[in-house]
């Protein structure tokens, strides 16, 4: 069967053959890899590698491809959003499972293991400054898995119709259908061990108003943060909230890798208490992930 070439116009390749805001070539991707929002934080990630091969930039997005014990590994910054995970995923899977040279999809496809690293605010009195939160489910506050075909197929229909007639958004209220989406178990289990809390995350499509901040802007829904920390479905209650998780876990299930999201407290948004001065105490948390990708 003769295969259709993607158009240029949708997939761009540089002229040197490297993906269009990665900069990364096919032969740079390892398997398994660590998106971090920060790139500031890759040459921390990548300061545990016994040995490196690449160090590509542009934009938010840098990546370090290397080893750590024996795994090779590569890491990236994503910046911030659920936009520009769509963009990330992608081009990471193009860089697995296409052929640059026919752009045409690859017979045999790769799975990726993805794992990203980050920081979050509690919601509730169990999860306090530093604690580490795996995100066993992941609800989308952004919108972004509804623009693609399958989203129902790969999400959890009953918990999402549960957290809407909780919420008791309607019309142009909620005007991002909300999307619920496991991790994947086997990474879940493999990352998040027995010393992780695992939970409900909420990722939004902002920092401060979707996230139930008010600073100057009144809020659409001024009790929206009080009716998520009271929501429970199935024994589960929403831990956290964060702005990629959603669209890590949605776009690799919908592209069959394997994903999960893991984030170290910074605030807890019961107790009104933010930590800044976090950066130091994220590397225990780099560490654990690397050993256990």
């Amino acid at each position: 069967m003769t295969k259709t070439p993607i158009a240029p116009s949708e997939l761009i390749i540089n002229s040197d053959g490297s993906i269009f805001h990665l900069h990364v070539k096919p032969e740079q991707l390892a398997g398994k890899v660590i998106l971090v929002g920060d790139p500031g934080r890759v040459p921390l990630v990548a300061s545990h590698f016994d040995t490196k091969e690449c160090d590509v930039s542009n934009r938010e997005f840098r990546t370090i491809t290397g080893t750590y014990h024996g795994k090779r590994i590569t890491v990236v910054s994503t910046g911030i959003g659920c936009d520009n995970i769509d963009i990330v995923v992608n081009e990471l899977d193009a860089l697995a499972n296409i052929d640059f040279a026919t752009r045409t999809i690859n017979d045999n496809l790769r799975q990726l293991e993805l794992v990203r690293i980050g920081t979050c605010g509690g919601l509730q009195p169990n999860t306090p400054e530093g604690t580490f939160i795996a995100s066993e489910i992941s609800i989308g506050f952004d919108g972004l898995l509804n623009f693609y075909a399958g989203r129902n197929e790969v999400s959890d229909l009953p918990l999402e119709a549960a957290f809407l007639k909780h919420m008791n958004w309607h019309g142009t209220q909620c005007i991002a259908h909300p999307y619920a989406v496991h991790a994947n178990e086997e990474l879940l289990n493999r990352i998040a061990a027995d010393d992780m809390v695992r939970g409900i995350t909420i990722a939004c499509g902002g920092f401060f108003g979707p996230q139930g901040r008010q600073v100057r802007l009144p809020l659409a829904d001024p009790e929206q943060n009080s009716k998520i920390e009271a929501f429970e479905y199935e024994g589960k209650r929403i831990t956290n909230f964060e702005m990629e998780s959603s669209a890590v876990a949605g776009l690799s299930l919908l592209m069959g890798h394997k994903a999960l999201t893991c984030c170290m407290v910074i605030a807890n948004r019961v107790a009104h208490r933010a930590n800044p001065n976090y950066k130091n105490s994220i590397d225990t948390l780099i560490k654990l992930v690397l050993d256990r990708i």
